[in-house]
């Protein structure tokens, strides 16, 4: 399996985005060295994470560490991590104030401000940004973590705004923080994969009406290109459909007990 098992000591050589002056030095200055004394990135097909432009990242969601592992993924790979994020995580008046500086983008999961969401993250795509998008929603209720059944805000995005939609997967997350758990684990160090995809081929469905039919059929290929890469760095063969919460009595949100 070719793959580029540097660590965060070794980032990519093109930095065009995380050498511009920003908040983010600030972010990276306190957040990354604590990081990394409980993380080492084993990167895989680096060279395909755009340096330049707008484009949609699409990464898997077990844990509730997520955002902040494919945060530092994303720095470490040249780009500043903007993401679509739970409008709840905003009323901390500390922690608000931090996702606001930085150009996240509170969601609310139902409603018409939900379309306000997409609307902000389109004008980040028209300065030229990354937006981290994660399809499924919320955790995967899939019990061995695969990626479920996704949501069409993603793909959405990608093709109202002409613009890649590149998937990720990551693995061994899960041992910093398990899935729903509370305490992050530092010690030991932990190994942590991250796999960059090929941006996702939407020509099928560009220049076209995007019904809800389309919308579907293209995050369902979004899923499997994600749960392929997880494959590949998990080294085990995915299920070949996508875990459906409805089809088994479980809602879309909220914490599932394992």
């Amino acid at each position: 399996m070719p793959h580029d098992d540097s660590s965060a000591e070794h980032p990519a050589k093109a930095r065009s985005e995380t050498r511009r002056p920003s908040f983010f030095w600030v972010l990276a200055a306190l957040v990354l060295p604590i990081f990394n004394l409980a993380v080492r990135f084993r990167f895989h097909h680096r060279e395909r994470m755009p340096q330049t432009g707008a484009f949609v990242l699409s990464p898997n969601h077990y844990s509730e560490i997520d955002p902040v592992v494919i945060g530092a993924a994303s720095w470490k790979l040249g780009r500043a991590p903007r993401f679509l994020a739970k409008a709840s995580l905003f009323t901390n008046p500390v922690l608000g104030w931090l996702l606001r500086t930085s150009g996240q983008i509170p969601v609310e999961r139902a409603g018409s401000k939900s379309h306000a969401a997409l609307r902000a993250a389109e004008e980040l795509v028209e300065k030229g940004r990354m937006v981290v998008v994660y399809p499924e929603g919320s955790l995967t209720r899939d019990p061995d973590l695969w990626p479920m059944r996704g949501k069409t805000g993603a793909v959405r995005i990608a093709l109202e705004r002409d613009i890649p939609i590149v998937p990720v997967a990551h693995w061994g997350t899960q041992a910093l923080m398990p899935r729903y758990g509370k305490k992050i684990s530092l010690f030991p160090r932990k190994t942590i994969d991250v796999i960059i995809g090929e941006p996702l081929d939407l020509s099928a469905y560009r220049g076209k009406p995007l019904d809800q039919s389309s919308l579907l059929k293209a995050t369902g290929e979004l899923m499997n290109a994600i749960a392929a890469l997880l494959a590949e760095v998990r080294d085990e063969e995915a299920p070949p459909e996508r875990w459906d919460p409805a089809a088994h009595g479980q809602k879309e949100t909220g914490r599932l007990e394992d």
